[in-house]
């Protein structure tokens, strides 16, 4: 499933496609990838299961318009969110730290003390009852996955889960704070989206909306083919994100980046909707422009770099794990030419240990597992979590090479 060069991956206009963002036509086709797993995180308890897992194609169409980016080839129907499906990231130190700070922001900054909070995609429910807890707050979390027996917080007082999908069902349901963290990537329909949300929020006094997306512009800027996948068919730059809100009915308090460059996050209020969006800087469109064309020939260099030191490590004799089981790691094996070099790949969380990558099918390990492995090089998914990594590995006398993405 390598990304298709530049050459069979031309830019070409798609006269058919219909932008779910800003309903524009003018869809430009720039970047393809066949045959990927069509989950990234779910559990899959063989490796022969792993290795048939359901697939799907990417095809990449950047809207002239809004500059929004979907996978035109999206199929819904390959999509399962059920308790098997384990997302959770909150194992780890450094991404507990910044859920916290979140909270705070919310807290301290946007008065979110003794308020009602939904949030929509809640997970496992950790970040909402850390909210609620912090601001003492009272809250709803709606997602399929979420497992009431692993956050104690679903039997408070304070704080209920629903296992179903957001949607107009619940619009009656009003709270001070609509909270959206890594969910609105999974929806391909994200203008209709949130009209629903706006709609629902009409019946709230003084509410607020934050959503969390992953930043796409600094996926064309890094070239970051491996956070590219088929459960994200929706893809957001700060001015696509502006766009839909504004549209849609909402004034932007404010628009950041967060977790070191790697998200989008977005404030907002109920406002009237408004067409200024539809007047980007010509500058800004055409910049954004001229980075995708260079993307696929930009992605297979780096595709081969990987490849390439993944052969010299075997010839050498030497040990390669990767660090990291999520969604990037399923991109990252799917893409380099010689994954079956690495036979493990270690994990903190361990709901995920014991189980298998999608695709390509390694195994996946607890940190204690380097202990005797003894890897000579860690492929760490996400460079931000290095630091969490050396140290656990020091703490095991290890001091391999660590390399990431």
């Amino acid at each position: 499933m390598t990304p298709l060069a530049a050459g069979e991956a031309s830019q070409t206009r798609n006269r058919e496609a219909v932008c779910h963002n800003c309903e524009g036509t003018d869809i430009t086709v720039f970047y393809e990838v066949r045959g990927v797993p069509a989950h990234s995180v779910l559990l899959i308890r063989t490796k022969q299961e792993a290795l048939d897992f359901p697939q799907g194609d990417i095809v990449l169409g950047y809207c002239e318009q809004c500059q929004f980016v979907s996978n035109l080839a999206f199929n819904p129907a390959l999509q399962s969110y059920s308790l098997d499906y384990e997302e959770t990231q909150s194992f780890s130190p450094t991404f507990r730290d910044f859920h916290r700070k979140l909270a705070n922001v919310l807290v301290d900054h946007y008065g979110i003390r003794k308020k009602h909070v939904i949030e929509i995609g809640c997970g496992k429910g950790d970040f909402l009852a850390m909210l609620c807890e912090i601001g003492a707050n009272t809250g709803v979390g709606f997602d399929p996955a979420f497992v009431p027996q692993r956050n104690p917080a679903a039997t408070s007082r304070n704080v209920t889960f629903i296992q179903d999908f957001y949607s107009e069902v619940y619009a009656d349901q009003t709270a001070d704070l609509i909270c959206c963290k890594m969910t609105l990537e999974h929806i391909p329909t994200t203008r209709q989206f949130l009209t629903t949300i706006r709609k629902a929020m009409s019946k709230s006094s003084k509410p607020l909306v934050f959503f969390q997306v992953p930043d796409f512009g600094r996926i064309i800027h890094e070239r970051a083919f491996w956070d590219i996948y088929y459960e994200h068919c929706s893809y957001f730059t700060s001015t696509s994100l502006k766009h839909l809100f504004t549209s849609c009915g909402f004034n932007v308090l404010a628009l950041e980046t967060a977790y070191d460059g790697q998200y989008l996050q977005v404030f907002a209020t109920p406002g009237a909707p408004s067409d200024a969006w539809r007047s980007p800087a010509a500058a800004d469109a055409h910049g954004h422009a001229m980075s995708l064309a260079a993307f696929s020939d930009a992605i297979h260099d780096s595709v081969d770099t990987w490849s390439t030191l993944l052969k010299e490590a075997s010839d050498r004799g030497q040990r390669v794990l990767v660090w990291g089981s999520g969604s990037k790691a399923v991109s990252f094996l799917g893409a380099v030419h010689n994954a079956e070099l690495i036979n493990y790949v270690v994990d903190i969380n361990p709901y995920r240990q014991g189980h298998y990558i999608p695709g390509t099918g390694q195994l996946i390990v607890g940190p204690e597992f380097v202990e005797q492995y003894r890897p000579d090089t860690v492929i760490v998914m996400n460079a931000i979590y290095v630091e969490e990594i050396e140290r656990m590995l020091a703490g095991f006398g290890l001091h391999p090479r660590l390399l990431s993405l």
